[in-house]
């Protein structure tokens, strides 16, 4: 019984010291809102990246809209989308640059290679200003962000 009790105990710590380290916390809640609900209706809106630029730039949505965002990577390397505040969008830039090629799992948030597309359903349940940005890093510093504006 022993025995068992000591392999058990090795295999733990064994999990828990190869478990992949993403270089962030998952989400209970979101700043902007909530994932979608794929049953109910929604907009769509079409978003481009490419070096360094979102278009649109500005998004004007009301509260309790539901939006599928249509993310197209134009450009010729990976950029992201990701929705948050601003101050959490920089936090989080801080993040990748000591975690570069950190994946997103997160319904707020994607990466997309050169020439792909994906897509994210939000729910936009709070009023307010809203950000979209690239976080790679140094893409956000150039510019590669845009904003949402819930009313």
């Amino acid at each position: 019984m022993e025995n068992f009790t000591r392999i058990g105990v090795a295999l733990m710590a064994l999990s828990i010291t190869v478990a992949p380290s993403r270089g962030h916390e998952k989400h209970e809640s979101y700043s902007a809102g909530e994932p979608g609900d794929p049953s109910k209706p929604s907009r769509t809106v079409e978003i481009e990246m490419k070096e360094m630029e979102f278009t649109p730039f500005r998004i004007e949505v009301t509260r309790g809209e539901q939006i599928r965002f249509v993310i197209r990577n134009a450009g010729t390397e990976d950029h992201e989308f990701l929705l948050a505040t601003t101050a959490e969008n920089l936090k989080h830039a801080e993040v990748m640059k000591k975690h570069p090629h950190m994946e997103h799992d997160d319904p707020n948030g994607v990466r997309v290679a050169p020439k792909k597309s994906a897509e994210i359903l939000w729910k936009f349940t709070k009023v307010g200003t809203f950000e979209y940005s690239c976080l790679i890093p140094d893409h956000r510093d150039y510019g590669m962000t845009g904003r949402v504006t819930v009313k």
